[in-house]
């Protein structure tokens, strides 16, 4: 008789179908006592399609809630199995249907989005073709491997890093949090545990936030361990080198697996290790789809595969803080603090200075910011640094030359068509770009709403600066780094390449060249336009600017001969902000317990916990309509945490940009006491708006963001 098998598809939660495992019969064929084992890569019909399939275990999510053998009347058989790949292991399914049922999807959905594209395309007969390429490129790097075999340097410890690697070699595997300052030697601790843990024959897995940071890192990595040992995993990646570096890593054949936040799903089956370094920056967060947290699931994976992790940052996230208080301070403690307070070399922090506005205002005149990108005694500071041959750093994190274009006659503005958002002026190219929509048109001769010539650009980009300072010091050799000059594959690493090697003076950019660069050159930075944030909607805009400003001040005086005399510069209007005072002191401490308290107080995460949900529809009513209904359907839900006081469901409002590509988004926020109650909550919740859907509002599509990072 065959027997039935659970297979996991890429269906969404609210899908017609099963949202979770579906029921096929095992293939023609296939041998009654050998059942396919969970974690099996399979290729199943469905509808018109063959598609790929995941064997799913009994008693997980999507298994039958009565007990009874399904039917198999109708039942279709699993195409092919693709045997050739030995079972995702049992704690990556486990891994899998935790993110599903925390962050609100399927399990189809979860696990089928984070495998390699192209896996997810292929026969049987063409995964062998791929692992015989793979085993053959391996055979011929094993004499070049043996070569590199040759003990590399390795740096002296300073007495902080001998004692934080003291700590992590004591007691059981747990998470910790490597809070050191910029130029604190964090790579290295990383690069000493990762020696350890392969010693005893596992694998390291070390994630990273931005592709930007990869190439430097690998680079580290390489040159200790050897690029044999290596693989990397990142969307920068092309379909079949993806595809190529996964199935080594699952395969047992690399060592180190360094990756972005896609990479905490990467099949190690020795585990030893995980690191997350700048465990704050939010681009763990996937921003589509499904809507993890890549920082929070390595603490997870740590506890559930039994493996230290370890969080690295200077500026931590005031919930990884939170968590690192030692009992007693707080009821928290869940995490081991390691502390670098020192600089490698006894070098100094750069001394951070602010540079008031208004008092440039009333020396120069008001004229004087409209006609330089920077206050006269900054450039003058710039001067100097040149004189000397050393490098500055300006930041300011907005792209283009001008955020938007306007005429000085009738007032008309470069609004995008089709996003409520402007649209940026690019010079290079004269294009008028959203950054939202991604349209893209030539910038037009005249206005088009009453045909004057004087079409005027508003505001200040990167491109601009550059120009802009370009004349200002016409002897510097400028270099700007953004998403838009860095969009070609190698580009970023020439161009930092050149900072590196001295054939730059000033160097603008954006957040890209604020974190994780070790410019040994740099002296000066110059951090513009950081007001902007201090007055922001959004509750965590202070923590980012903080901890962007304080990466950025990191960029600076990182050779310890120079340290002394470097320095940053902050313009702004509003010196005595306790923001600012706080950086002047590089005392993160400080800064992050005046958050937590005026978070306690306000009742926002990490005391409290939230969730969104998000709605896309072709107009405002619907959306606003849809997400009404969704609000009475919460009210009737019987024994609701809404009637306990336990958790709050806030009046649906318009997203931040609220038109992107002509689709409406509306967002309705959930404010929970615990996790527990908003997981409970939105389970039942989005299980009723499922059954319900069919007599809901016509929308395009909604979804659940669980811990959102942004609002």
């Amino acid at each position: 008789m065959p027997t039935v098998v659970r297979v996991l598809v890429d269906l969404p939660r609210h899908s017609r179908l099963a949202a979770g495992a579906l029921d096929y019969l095992e293939p023609p064929g296939a041998e009654p006592a050998v059942p396919l084992a969970p974690g099996t890569l399979v290729r199943v019909p469905l509808g018109r399609r063959q598609v790929c399939g995941l064997v799913w275990p009994h008693g997980e999510h999507g298994e039958r809630s009565d007990g009874e053998a399904p039917p198999m009347d109708g039942l279709k058989a699993i195409t092919e199995v693709l045997s050739a790949l030995p079972p995702l292991s049992t704690a990556w399914l486990r891994l899998v249907a935790f993110a599903a049922a925390y962050y609100q999807r399927s399990p189809g959905e979860m696990a089928l989005a984070v495998l390699p594209p192209e896996l997810k395309d292929i026969d049987a007969a063409q995964l062998e073709r791929r692992l015989r390429r793979l085993h053959k490129g391996l055979k011929a790097a094993a004499p070049e491997a043996a070569v590199a075999d040759a003990r590399p340097f390795r740096p002296d410890l300073s007495p902080e890093q001998a004692e934080v690697l003291r700590q992590l070699a004591l007691g059981e595997p747990v998470t910790s949090l490597l809070h050191g300052v910029t130029g604190s030697g964090k790579t290295e601790i990383y690069l000493r545990e990762a020696e350890r843990v392969l010693a005893q024959g596992r694998q390291v897995l070390v994630l990273v936030p931005e592709i930007n940071l990869t190439p430097q890192l690998e680079a580290r990595f390489a040159q200790r361990f050897g690029a044999s040992r290596l693989r990397a995993l990142h969307s920068g990646l092309t379909p079949a080198q993806r595809l190529q570096n996964w199935l080594a890593v699952h395969l047992g054949h690399a060592d180190l697996v360094l990756g972005t936040r896609l990479a905490i799903f990467a099949p190690l089956p020795r585990l030893g290790l995980i690191v997350v370094d700048e465990e704050h920056d939010p681009s763990y967060k996937q921003q589509e789809g499904a809507r993890y947290s890549a920082r929070d699931l390595a603490v997870y994976r740590g506890r559930l595969e039994g493996v230290p992790v370890l969080l690295g940052s200077a500026t931590p996230s005031l919930e990884t803080w939170l968590n690192a208080q030692p009992v007693g301070e707080s009821v928290q403690g869940r995490y081991r603090r390691l502390a670098m307070p020192s600089r490698i070399g006894a070098g100094a922090l750069p001394a951070v200075k602010l540079l008031n506005l208004a008092e440039v205002v009333a020396r120069h005149g008001r004229s004087v910011l409209y006609e330089m990108p920077i206050a006269p005694p900054l450039i003058e500071r710039m001067k100097q640094c040149l004189a000397r041959g050393e490098q500055s750093l300006v930041l300011l994190n907005r792209r283009g030359y001008a955020p938007v274009l306007h005429c000085t006659s009738c007032g008309w503005k470069s609004q995008c068509s089709q996003c409520s958002a402007w649209r940026v002026f690019h010079k290079i190219d004269r294009t008028l770009r959203c950054h939202h929509c991604g349209s893209v048109e030539p910038v037009m001769r005249s206005c088009p709403d009453c045909g004057d010539m004087d079409i005027q650009p508003l505001g200040r980009g990167t491109e601009r600066l550059e120009e802009q300072l370009g004349a200002l010091l016409p002897e510097a050799r400028m270099a700007r780094i953004d998403a838009d000059t860095t969009r070609t594959r190698g580009s970023l690493e020439e161009q930092l390449a050149q900072v590196h090697d001295g054939h730059v003076d000033v160097l603008v950019g954006t957040q890209m060249v604020a974190k994780g660069h070790d410019f040994r050159r740099i002296t000066l930075v110059i951090a513009l336009n950081a007001d902007a944030a201090l007055f922001s909607q959004d509750f965590r805009a202070p923590e980012r600017l903080f901890a962007l400003l304080m990466q950025a001040a990191g960029r600076a005086g990182r050779d310890a001969e120079q340290a002394a005399a470097s320095e940053m510069w902050v313009q702004t209007w509003h010196p005595s902000h306790p923001l600012y005072q706080a950086l002047q002191r590089h005392d993160y401490v400080a800064f992050a317990r005046s958050q937590l308290e005026e978070r306690q107080i306000a009742g926002l995460p990490p005391y409290t916990h939230l969730a969104l949900l998000r709605v896309e529809a072709r107009d405002q009513a619907s959306a606003q309509a849809f997400l009404q209904a969704a609000t009475e359907l919460a009210e009737g839900l019987d024994g609701t945490a809404l009637s306990a006081g336990e958790l709050l469901l806030y009046p649906p409002v318009p997203a931040q940009v609220q038109r992107v590509a002509n689709v409406e988004r509306v967002q309705m926020l959930l404010e929970a006491s615990s996790r527990a109650v908003l997981q409970r909550f939105l389970s039942a919740w989005l299980d009723v708006l499922q059954a319900q859907r069919a007599a809901l509002p016509k929308v395009l599509r909604w979804a659940v963001d669980v811990d959102p990072v942004s609002i």
